[in-house]
This record gives structure tokens, sequence and C-alpha cells, in this order.
């Protein structure tokens, strides 16, 4: 419901508000539909403080209790709900939404984890689609090592073409004499070492290795973030570690108050519904020593970041299932090149298995399409006006 309150005036388009009601809801255990609860703003600081990179046994062990301690609260406090969380669930739902609003058939545009429920909904209701646009698609048939390994891959490139653009301009402000990777990894062993204060925002909280990650993951997404992403590094390097701070809290969804959002509960609890993923920490280990020798900026946490699911109070018996969605009219599929959460061979793949896919890709970096090229917003909006469907393959800079 907040994306579309944010998003209605500037994220679609004139055209595009002029013929349509801009629909959007909480699914499911999200925001104020019923949210799922797991535990307590403390607690969640906490969590967010831990190392995910545990380099000494004690912080190993420090994130096998924190996963088991945010599990335990879940399953206290929305316990019956969680296994009803999952996204064939939420297309349900929004079937009976399209229902409730009178819509013979639904127009659909979703981003990210939208995609993964957009081509769910189409797999169940083929009949039922106008058009479906899947931007920033989620390849969610992939097993659990594969899919954290691609997500890794995924920030590690773009991390690694911030530093080259930042090593291309002596204005960067974490230029460090054109080398600012040696920079960067060096800053990040110190934090690792020595927690930095956070002290242009005067917040008590110290800066580690886990907020210190969470803040450049948020940066990430958007190449509009990366002159703050240089900045807050360049603080960082001077010892102060408030940019990077606010960077994770926009990414936690933390408010000024304190508070979160249960952004974190309600995405650990899709999450758990609909994969299958291992149970023992012994394989966690060992994909984490893989991962982190293949990626070394982020391949080990990615994996000990993904420990919630080991100890959920339930577990599915597969993961989902290829998307075919036989029957159903023209569906576009965008993919960005440079997209670090939903890899662009994501939507290579979820364009090849839907039956009636149809690949539309933006050279370019950050998260999703819509919205940041005048060529893919036009293509777009055309086909959700007109059922007018781009050739398949058309590349849009």
């Amino acid at each position: 419901m907040q994306f579309v309150r944010d998003a209605a005036q500037t994220t679609f388009s004139a055209g595009l508000r002029a013929r349509f009601d801009i629909i959007g809801f909480d699914p499911r255990g999200v925001g104020q539909s019923h949210p799922i609860e797991c535990v307590d703003a403390a607690t969640m600081d906490r969590l967010d403080g831990l190392d995910p990179v545990p380099d000494l046994p004690g912080e190993r062990t420090a994130l096998i209790d924190g996963a088991k301690t945010f599990d335990a609260g879940c399953a206290a406090n929305s316990g019956p709900l969680l296994p009803f969380m999952t996204t064939i669930d939420a297309a349900k739902d929004m079937d009976q939404i399209r229902i409730a609003l009178g819509d013979p058939k639904l127009t659909y545009l979703g981003f990210s984890y939208g995609t993964f429920l957009g081509s769910t909904y189409a797999n169940l209701y083929p009949d039922r689609v106008r058009a479906l646009v899947l931007d920033g698609a989620v390849d969610a048939t992939l097993p659990f090592a594969a899919g954290l390994s691609a997500q890794a891959q995924g920030f590690a490139g773009a991390l690694s073409r911030f530093l080259a653009d930042c090593a291309s301009r002596p204005s960067c402000p974490f230029y460090n004499g054109g080398r600012p990777g040696p920079a960067y990894d060096a800053l990040m062993a110190r934090i690792d070492g020595a927690p930095l204060p956070a002290l242009a925002l005067g917040d008590p909280r110290a800066v580690g290795p886990g907020e210190a990650l969470t803040g450049v993951i948020a940066a990430l997404y958007d190449q509009t973030a990366w002159p703050i992403l240089a900045r807050g590094l360049a603080l960082a390097q001077a010892g102060d570690g408030s940019l990077l701070l606010e960077l994770a809290d926009s990414y936690s969804e933390r408010g000024p108050d304190g508070t979160y959002s249960n952004i974190a509960a309600a995405n650990t609890a899709v999450n758990c519904a609909d994969f299958s993923a291992p149970t023992d920490l012994a394989t966690y280990d060992a994909l984490a020593r893989k991962l982190g020798a293949l990626i070394p900026r982020f391949g080990e946490a990615a994996v000990y970041l993904s420990l919630d699911c080991a100890f959920w109070p339930f577990h599915p018996s597969h993961d989902p299932v290829v998307p075919v969605a036989r029957g159903a009219p023209p569906i576009l599929v965008i993919g960005t090149t440079g997209d670090p959460a939903t890899p662009y061979a994501w939507a290579v793949k979820l364009a090849q298995e839907l039956s009636s896919g149809v690949l539309l890709t933006r050279t370019g970096e950050g998260h999703t399409a819509y919205g940041k090229s005048a060529c893919i917003d036009g293509l777009v909006d055309a086909y959700l006006l007109t059922l007018a469907v781009p050739n398949t393959g058309t590349v849009c800079s």
C-alpha cells in the first residue's frame, strides 16, 4: 500500500494514471494485513549488528543463536499464520482482489518479488491475465545454493563497477589515489576489528560489519545512490559510520524513533514458506567456505544471513514449480544487465520458462528498469495501454 502511495505520482506515467486506477495491497503478513511479528526493536538492533562473516567461534555462535531467537519470536507471536505465507497463497488473494474490483482480467505491473507473485498468478490463472509486466525478474526455481550464489555475485559485480567508476574520477570522495578497491577492503577489515561510532548522527549504536555491509548493499540497488555510498565510505574512513548507518536503516526500514517495519519478518516468513532450505549447520558452513572463496566480499555473508530458514517452525517439501502459464497472453519480462538483487540471467530464464514470455532488456545499473529509462517506460506503457508487445530481445539503454 505504501509503495502505491509513494510511487503513484512519480513512478507511474501520466498516461497510465489517466487510464487505470493504481491498486496496491499489503500481502498477508505484511504491513497492515495482520503483520507477522517476531522480535522487538532492541532485539532487531542487536541482530542487525551481528557480524555476517564470522571469523571467530563466538561470532558464528552469535549468528546461530540470533537466527534461533528471531525464529522463536516469529513462532511465538505469529505461529498460526506462518504456514499460510506462501506466494501461491498471496496470488490467490490477488485474484480475490481482482474479483472484488470487478475486473474480468488482471492488468499487473510487478517489481522484484512482485515478479514472482505475478508469474505465480499467471501459472494459476492464465486465462485471467490481460497484461503482466514483470520487472526485475526472480528465478524462483533455483536451488538454495544456486540462488544465494547468483545474488551474491550480483552484488559483488555491482560493487566492483561502483569502485571502478570511483577509481576513474579523482572527484570521487572515496578516490584513494585511484585505488578505492583496496581501500574498501581495508576499511571493512578495520570495521570488523573496531566498529565505528555514528558521530554525525549522535546515535549510540556502533557501526560494525553487519551495519556497514547492509549500508553498502542498500546503496547498490540504485545508481543514483552511488555518490551517497562514496561519501559514506569516505566518512567511515575518517572514523564516522553515520552515513553507512543511515543507509543500513533505510534498507532495514528502521524509523527515526528506533522502531522497525515488519519487512524482515514478512520477508523471512515468505521465503521460508516458499523454498526448501537446509536444516543442518554443516551445509551452511561448507557453502559459506565455498562462496566466500568464490565471491570474497559477499559470498560468506549471503550464506550466514540465510540461517533463519534453518530453524523455521516448518519446511516446504519442494521449491516453487516452473511458471509455464500455458494459455496466457504475452507476458513482458524485464531484466537490467547490472541488477544486483535480481541478476539479469533470471529475467532471461523466466522469459524462457513462461510459454508466452517476451524479454525486454535494459542495459544499465540498479534494481528494476521502469522509471529509469524513457525507452523502457514507453514500451511498457504501450503494452499496458494497448497490448502492443515489443519485439522479444529488444534492448533499451
